[in-house]
Parts: C-alpha cells; sequence; structure tokens
C-alpha cells in the first residue's frame, strides 16, 4: 500500500509452478530404445489410432508409461495374429471400459486351439515309411505328388499325419491315392464353405445377444466335441442319402470291379 501511495509499481505476481513431468517423461528417440520399435513404427502406430498421442512440452513430445505399456501390448497382440486396424479396435474398446482385455485373451485362446490333434510333423524316410505303412517302391513319389507329403533336404514335411492314415487306409482298401486326395480336396472344398458360414452366424449371434459367451472355456469344451459330431452325423446321412438316390437309379447294376495298379 505504502508503495502504491508513493506512485509505485507493485511488484509482479509469481509465475504459476509449471507441471510437474510425467512419471516417465521419454522423448520418441528414448521410448524407441526402451522398447525395441523403431521410431518411424511408432509414428506409423500414432497415426492408426492404435497408440496415444504424446504429451507436448514445448516443441518436444513426451511420452510417458503407458506408451511403453501399450507398445508392448500392441506387439503381443501382434504375435497373436492380430492386424494393426484389428488392435486399434480392440485397444479402443478397453480405453472406453467396453471391453476386458483378460477377458478378450481369454476367449482369444479358446479360438485357437487346436479342434484336432493332427499337428505337422517332420520325419526321415524310415519314419515315413512307417506312418504309411508299406514301403513299397515309388511310394514317397506318389505322396508327394499329392502332396500328402513335402521333402525338405534330407527330411520330410508331413502337413497332416491325420490325412496321410487315412489316405494309405483307403489305398489298402482299394482306392488308388489320386482318388483318396481328391476326395479330401472336394471335403475341404464343401467343408470350408459351411465352417465360413457357421463362424459368422455364431459371430452374429454374439453380437445380437443369441450366443452367450460368459464362459468361454466352457463353451468352446462343448462347441468342438458336439460341431466335430454333428459333421460326422450329418456326412453320414447325407451319403445314404446319395447311396439310396444311386440305387433307385439302377446305376449300382452298371459298377463293375476292376483290377487297379498298386498306387
Amino acid at each position: 500500500m505504502l508503495l502504491l501511495a508513493a506512485g509505485m509499481p507493485a511488484p509482479a505476481s509469481p509465475a504459476p509452478p509449471a507441471a510437474p513431468p510425467p512419471a516417465t517423461a521419454l522423448t520418441i528417440d528414448e521410448l524407441a530404445a526402451q522398447v525395441g520399435v523403431p521410431t518411424r513404427t511408432i509414428r506409423f502406430y500414432q497415426a492408426r489410432g492404435a497408440l496415444m498421442r504424446p504429451e507436448i512440452r514445448g516443441r518436444v513430445a513426451f511420452y510417458g508409461d503407458a506408451h511403453v505399456e501399450r507398445l508392448r501390448l500392441i506387439a503381443q497382440l501382434q504375435d497373436r495374429g492380430l492386424r494393426i486396424d484389428a488392435i486399434r479396435d480392440l485397444v479402443a474398446g478397453i480405453d472406453k471400459g467396453e471391453l476386458d482385455l483378460a477377458e478378450w485373451l481369454g476367449i482369444e485362446q479358446e479360438v485357437q486351439a487346436p479342434w484336432a490333434d493332427d499337428a505337422a510333423r517332420t520325419v526321415d524316410e524310415a519314419g515315413l515309411y512307417a506312418l504309411a505303412g508299406t514301403r513299397r517302391p515309388g511310394l514317397i513319389a506318389d505322396l508327394a505328388r499329392a502332396k500328402l507329403v513335402e521333402r525338405k533336404g534330407e527330411v520330410y514335411l508331413v502337413p497332416s499325419p491325420a490325412l496321410l492314415t487315412i489316405a494309405m487306409r483307403l489305398v489298402a482298401a482299394g482306392i488308388d491315392l489320386a482318388t483318396a486326395t481328391r476326395s479330401a480336396e472336394v471335403l475341404r472344398k464343401h467343408l470350408g464353405r459351411a465352417v465360413k458360414d457357421l463362424v459368422e452366424l455364431f459371430v452374429d449371434g454374439i453380437k445380437e445377444g443369441g450366443v452367450a459367451l460368459a464362459d468361454p472355456e466352457a463353451t468352446f469344451a462343448t462347441l468342438r466335441p458336439l460341431g466335430i459330431e454333428a459333421v460326422k452325423v450329418l456326412f453320414a446321412r447325407e451319403m445314404e442319402h446319395e447311396l439310396r438316390k444311386l440305387i433307385e437309379s439302377g446305376a449300382v447294376r452298371a459298377l463293375r470291379g476292376r483290377k487297379r495298379s498298386r498306387r
């Protein structure tokens, strides 16, 4: 007051304190070094909406713990086969509280679980003959032409040991290898379409509330055996129907057994 009375200016008010820096304040180069992701990839994730924007201070962008965690999550999801757009939608749902990550990971684990115990195998020549159950001359060449095996240097890759076993059992029953493999292609073609339609049906059912997925493990534990059993039953009924039609047409009388080459 005395200063004002004397015509002297009052002292300036102190500047407000600067906002505290984030717990972890990293430049983009420091962030890239910490998580092992190139800076251009970090910017790409930001552009696609999968990674939140940094905090800008002056002309410098700073990244915090949340960015480190998000980049590690993106890497984990990419390892599971998700594309960046799918990751963007997933993390957006997590950020909005619409989706629980642990729940989603549980569903994803069940979705990726195998439905058949038929993993590809690599075997040597003796192991391949053991799988085929015969050592007849020309067998390996025939199996390679049928794409049931693939040579990899000194070993052989068997994409589906179960289908190889089925093919060889059909051969032993009098059906040549070419017919057996073409039969598998027919089944794969039509079953592929049916499975695609079924997956879309169930996804729509989940979205519309007609399919409950509160316990993914229990749901898929039920779906796997029942789905396989349903295919067996429907295939058997359709085969019975077609064979009855064959009999009714009189075509069975025209069938004659013929000797075949050992293929």
